[in-house]
């Protein structure tokens, strides 16, 4: 691996400006972005949650050392520059001077050491992978921090995004139960934009961090996040210009294609090459008749995966064919595919010994809706209708955003669909859901399903450590053919998520990270 140093000096030269970012030169000062947030976050302290609200919200308030840009490149963040030693283990970072927590306290590298090798090493399920393999961190000055690795791993300068890695203050969660310190309310971190106030079922207010470290940033005096639970309400408030920003699946998909046209409204998938969303119906691996890959092979070949991305998310996906996104490093398309076939799937159902009936039932499973907008309701009716043509009984159970949660993160479910990042290298974004060391009781967005194949563990790690594209693509094409057959989870849609807002605001899609971003230099023009 090459040494790489990147300084802010670059990004001065014009090196880097990611998605055409208007100079400082142009940009005022002022002004409110209105915006939304679905469903309401449980918690704003994005090191003890990674659920998607929280981390769009909570990227105002807490950074990484690291940006990306939309081609996955790593960006300065709080670090202004790092160097990757030639034999690949040694990774140093210089911190920009002058940041600071939203208390005043200045933030220096010790944070960065105990947030990384302490906090989230308990509290984040990708980031304790990743962590695990630093044989040492230290902190030999203030702005200095030096990562050294127990062996290569090749994605590591991947993992310091604000979402990955968030930084908290080491002087208020040092010595303490780090889920239930009562600072977690306050929510301070060094980000561009502070909590004012939260007002459940209202609204959170995030105002400017005046001791910001960046010259002149931020632009905007503060940012509103709205909650509206209605569908339709959320599109109105957008339509009638009460908010000026929506992300993720804020407007329904059904309600896209009409707010492309709106004049004063700017429109773009762009933001989140990042996290590449790779959607699923996860199986509870343990419970019958899912803990058998035949029934788990016949839930692909119940569901009309076309005919799911027409009907319910109305074309704004593209069909998974396995874990890998197509958008990802190490994509393979070449693998089994499970066309849509009842007859096959009632096959391999009449095969395990699951038949019918007097009733023509086979047998009915718990299928928990996440809580995130309706087009998850959809997605349950449109698999419930799926899994009828089997004789496949599905309950659909509704529950809120911390139940499903914390339901999921403790195996206490059945059937349930879910959403991960990619993150650009299947290493911090693929192995997470699929590798034995990560099945932690408690951990959402884990090993929840409870998958275990050691050889699949096994060609995971040697395509993490290897520094060999064509060694890691080989490594990577297997585990792929293997996870296929074995369908741990049913692959169903990459999604493509837009982003809406006003054109008045500019610089709201800068790297390839979008609405989870700091919006440090967002301004209204």
């Amino acid at each position: 691996m090459n040494r790489r140093e990147f300084t802010m000096a670059m990004l001065a030269a014009g090196a880097a400006i990611p998605f055409g970012i208007t100079r400082a030169a142009g940009q005022t000062r002022g002004g409110t972005l209105n915006t939304i947030i679905q469903p309401e976050p449980p918690i704003l302290v994005t090191a003890f949650n990674q659920q998607q609200p929280t981390l769009t919200l909570g990227g105002k308030i807490y950074e990484g050392l690291l940006k990306y840009g939309a081609d996955l490149k790593p960006m300065p963040g709080m670090a202004q520059s790092w160097e990757i030693a030639p034999d690949g283990l040694t990774y140093t970072f210089k911190l920009f001077p002058g940041i600071t927590f939203h208390d005043g306290t200045p933030m220096t590298s010790e944070d960065v050491v105990f947030s990384c090798m302490k906090v989230l090493t308990e509290t984040h399920p990708r980031a304790r992978q990743n962590f695990a393999r630093v044989a040492s961190a230290e902190a030999p000055d203030p702005l200095t921090v030096v990562f050294k690795l127990k062996q290569p791993f090749a994605p590591f300068i991947g993992c310091f995004d604000c979402t990955s890695a968030p930084i908290v203050p080491k002087h208020i969660y040092e010595g303490t139960d780090y889920r239930k310190n009562p600072m977690n309310d306050k929510a301070i971190g060094t980000g561009p934009f502070k909590l004012k106030e939260w007002v459940r079922g209202s609204h959170v207010h995030l105002v400017r961090h005046d001791g910001y470290y960046l010259k002149d940033q931020p632009y905007l005096d503060e940012i509103v996040y709205r909650v509206i639970p209605d569908a339709a309400s959320r599109a109105l408030a957008l339509e009638n210009g009460t908010v000026q920003l929506v992300q993720w699946s804020d407007v329904e998909f059904f309600d896209v294609q009409r707010f492309k046209t709106q004049q004063n409204l700017e429109f773009t998938t762009k933001g989140y090459e990042y996290f590449a969303p790779h959607q699923w119906l996860e199986m509870n691996n343990r419970v019958a008749p899912m803990n058998d890959k035949r029934f788990r092979q016949a839930v692909m070949h119940l569901i009309d995966r076309d005919a799911f991305n027409k009907r319910v998310y109305f074309g704004n996906a593209k069909v998974a064919t396995g874990p890998v996104s197509s958008k990802t490093r190490f994509y393979d398309p070449n693998v089994k595919r499970y066309e849509f076939s009842v007859d096959k799937a009632k096959a391999l159902l009449d095969d395990m010994g699951l038949k019918p009936g007097a009733n023509g039932k086979r047998a009915e499973i718990k299928y928990l809706v996440p809580p995130y907008g309706e087009v998850y309701q959809r997605s349950g009716e449109f698999f419930r209708q799926s899994f009828a043509r089997a004789g496949i009984d599905l309950v659909l159970v509704g529950t809120d955003m911390a139940g499903w949660a914390e339901k999921v993160g403790n195996w206490d479910y059945e059937m349930t669909q879910n959403l991960l990042y990619q993150l650009g290298d299947p290493a911090l974004g693929v192995a997470r859901t699929y590798i034995s060391s990560n099945i932690k009781k408690g951990i959402l967005f884990s090993n929840t399903q409870g998958y275990s194949n050691p050889e699949v563990d096994k060609l995971f790690e040697e395509a993490a450590v290897s520094l060999d594209d064509a060694k890691r693509q080989e490594l990577y094409t297997k585990v792929q053919q293997i996870l296929v057959e074995d369908v741990p989870v049913a692959w169903t849609l990459e999604i493509e998520y837009p982003i809406i807002y006003d054109k008045a605001f500019r610089n709201i899609v800068t790297t390839g990270i979008g609405s989870h971003e700091t919006f440090g230099s967002v301004y209204k023009s």
